[in-house]
């Protein structure tokens, strides 16, 4: 599979056939980020946000936080990694943004293209307040964000690929994930994703 990189002036990164995993707590700036990084990119590239595969659910819903939600998130999770791995096989430079934790890596596990694994991850209290003032539809319980936001904490080996975004603007999110994609400490091991299974502790 070829692993594309930087391309043109220096600014605009092109990973045909990669896929990369854009996720933290709520608040991060993932659905921002990954929908710059899609525009930028240097060739044909796909935003996937993952939320709205749940709410492609109409009836028989379970919020994803709640523990009855199991089995529908491992059911959406594969759904998601099996849309992710169609578009990479087009040569596509996909961007996944959402909430998928260790505990959804191994969603992953068998699919064959490159994988990037970026967490961008705010203080909780940051995290809490641009949650609860981003407008739309979204989350605003602090209890439920805050619970979320520690369970992108201690990654442990998956450490490595946080991205602290306490004190950034956009355009630095941005260009943090630029570098990381760019000097290749974002890609995921199979040993990552074969470590990681079920919902969160």
């Amino acid at each position: 599979m070829l692993l594309g990189g930087v391309t043109k002036n220096g600014n605009e990164l092109f990973f045909p056939g990669n896929i990369l995993i854009l996720t933290g707590p709520p608040g991060a700036g993932k659905t921002t980020t990954a929908s710059s990084l899609a525009e930028i990119s240097g060739g044909p590239a796909v935003h996937l946000h993952s939320d709205d595969f749940w709410h492609f659910i109409r009836k028989g819903y379970v919020p994803p936080y709640l523990p009855a939600s199991r089995r529908q998130n491992e059911v959406v999770m594969n759904v998601i990694a099996a849309a992710a791995e169609t578009y990479a096989r087009g040569q596509y430079f996909v961007i996944l943004d959402g909430i998928v934790g260790p505990w959804f890596l191994s969603a992953f596990k068998q699919v064959q293209a490159p994988l990037h694994y970026i967490v961008l991850r705010p203080a909780s209290e940051v995290s809490v307040f641009r949650a609860q003032n981003r407008g739309g539809n979204q989350l605003v319980d602090a209890e439920v964000i805050g619970d979320l936001h520690r369970q992108f904490t201690g990654l442990g080996d998956l450490e490595q690929h946080v991205i602290e975004t306490t004190a950034h603007e956009p355009a630095e999110t941005l260009q943090a994930v630029q570098a990381r994609l760019s000097d290749g400490s974002a890609r995921l091991r199979i040993a990552d994703l074969k470590n990681q299974a079920g919902n969160p502790a």
